[in-house]
């Protein structure tokens, strides 16, 4: 029976840490929703904002590749000029 209570401790313990991280990354959201909202009002287009945010998380190799990528699938439809030859 001790070992139930032990693990039922821990079950309740785990689930009150998860719900404070919730709870903190909820506050956390509406904080960068805020600052979205600023630059917004700023004159700063958040669409672009946001793209940029997500490029830098990448690593520099990873961003490259899926740019050159990118490029030659615009080129390959017509909406850029060719990439030059290496």
């Amino acid at each position: 029976m001790a070992e139930d209570s032990v693990a039922q401790d821990q079950l309740k313990a785990f689930i009150e840490r998860i719900e404070r991280m919730e709870e903190e990354k909820a506050a956390i959201a509406a904080d960068i929703r805020e600052i979205y909202a600023e630059a917004k009002g700023n004159g700063f287009d958040t669409k672009v904002l946001r793209q940029v945010v997500k490029i830098r998380k990448q690593d520099h190799n990873e961003r490259m590749e899926q740019e050159a990528i990118l490029d030659l699938y615009l080129s390959a439809l017509g909406m850029q000029a060719a990439p030059p030859e290496l």
